[in-house]
């Protein structure tokens, strides 16, 4: 091993791809399990690693020589072997620091909340205190002299203003959990997750309905990772490397969500974007078929439409952990918020707009088999598709220019 990351578990690990666009050097992701742990660092056979959990700790006592950061917080997550010597580095400081300040979140005279008690937490109190911050608690499952429990904190500190999330509550492939409910903080205005896989936890996603400033970890994990590449080949890259890094695995990496009317060009739309940018086309209709080995047809006719809309419930709920793939959705997916929260969670969502006169009618459709049900379902759900949507396609055109509009608008704002 030259270059890597190691830890427990990796599955969802992004730093593979980060360091891809970093620099031209091979980077491996190794899971080690805990018993081998010490095997693998006294053989010191690797260039440089970086460290995440649960080893950001564990590893400090096999290092020669820790820089300040690393002695100050109690944590490491790069070490750089230099001549059998290693030199342990924290490069998360620079990485949390760099987020906060991307999304605008400022610790000066506020009260922070860490939840989690990790090398993160630890991470993530160095940085509010550096900055500034007023107070700072800690929580843990298990309360210490450092931290309170989590069932102390709606008792005594719903006046917190910033909320750092340094758990893996939340993270793939367990998405639909979070660690505490934010409509009980009334004077929150900040909440960063250290998870970066969904690239928006259940965590961000409630923030951002309650209007609060919200950051997910991706961002820390590029900064974090950049800063590290130039400990590994002791050099220096251009400030704005980060922000171009970030935009193209966020780009790569998050879902394009096409909702609309039935007949509205979905899947063919799907289609060519699949094509144009080599990802896979997941229909959440196909997925019901495929679960319930019938027809959407028959299953209205057999089992009626709540049954149907189950059925496409945990369809959505199936391939939105899923990431960097086409979703084309059925014209009543955006019926129920749920579904909606699950797919905006590592996808934004792109209403195609298409003129109600433009749509046909088509017999495998049992809600849309003529204009008059298109045309009812149409003034149903149209405000519905609005509101649902990160971006609106205007629709009347052809569906290579309708997809063409939404590739450019999804590389737009990047």
């Amino acid at each position: 091993m030259k270059y890597g990351c190691i830890g427990e578990k990796l599955g969802h690990s992004f730093s593979k791809e980060i360091h891809g666009e970093i620099a031209d050097y091979e980077y491996e992701i190794k899971e080690i399990p805990r018993d081998g742990l010490d095997s693998f660092m006294r053989a010191r056979d690797f260039n440089a690693i970086n460290v995440t959990i649960p080893y950001k700790e564990m590893v400090m006592p096999y290092l020669d020589h820790v820089d300040d950061a690393c002695l100050s917080i109690g944590a490491t997550n790069t070490v750089v072997n230099r001549c059998g010597k290693l030199y342990g580095y924290n490069t998360d400081f620079y990485g949390l620091s760099a987020l906060a300040k991307r999304y605008g979140i400022s610790f000066e005279g506020k009260k922070v909340l860490i939840l989690g008690t990790g090398g993160t937490s630890k991470t993530a109190y160095a940085v509010a205190k550096s900055y500034g911050a007023r107070e700072i608690v800690k929580a843990s499952r298990k309360a210490d002299n450092s931290s309170v429990l989590y069932t102390d904190i709606y008792k005594y500190h719903t006046d917190s203003e910033i909320i750092i999330n340094t758990t893996p509550v939340g993270m793939y492939p367990n998405i639909h959990a979070k660690p505490i409910e934010l409509s009980r903080f009334p004077k929150l205005i900040g909440v960063i997750d250290a998870i970066y896989n969904p690239l928006s936890t259940e965590l961000i996603s409630e923030a951002r309905s309650l209007g609060v400033k919200a950051a997910g970890g991706l961002y820390m994990l590029v900064a974090q990772g950049v800063k590290a590449s130039e400990y590994f080949l002791d050099t220096k890259y251009p400030e704005a490397l980060c922000d171009e890094i970030f935009d193209r695995i966020e780009s790569a990496k998050e879902n394009i969500v096409l909702i609309g009317m039935p007949g509205s060009g979905k899947s063919t739309v799907g289609r060519i974007l699949a094509k144009r940018l080599g990802r896979r086309l997941v229909d959440t209709d196909d997925e019901v078929v495929k679960t319930a080995a019938t027809p959407i047809s028959d299953i209205f006719l057999r089992f009626g439409e709540e049954h149907f809309r189950l059925l496409e419930s945990e369809a959505v709920d199936l391939v939105s952990p899923e990431s960097g793939i086409i979703i084309a959705t059925g014209g009543g997916v955006p019926l129920k918020k749920e579904n909606m929260r699950m797919l905006r969670q590592n996808g934004r969502i792109y209403f195609i707009d298409r003129p109600l006169s433009a749509l046909i009618p088509t017999k495998d459709r049992p809600l849309a088999q003529d204009f008059a049900a298109i045309e009812k379902r149409y003034r149903e759900r149209y405000e519905i598709y609005k509101s649902s949507a990160d971006v609106i396609i205007n629709a009347d055109c052809s569906k290579e220019e309708v997809a063409e509009l939404i590739l450019s608008k999804h590389l737009e704002r990047k």
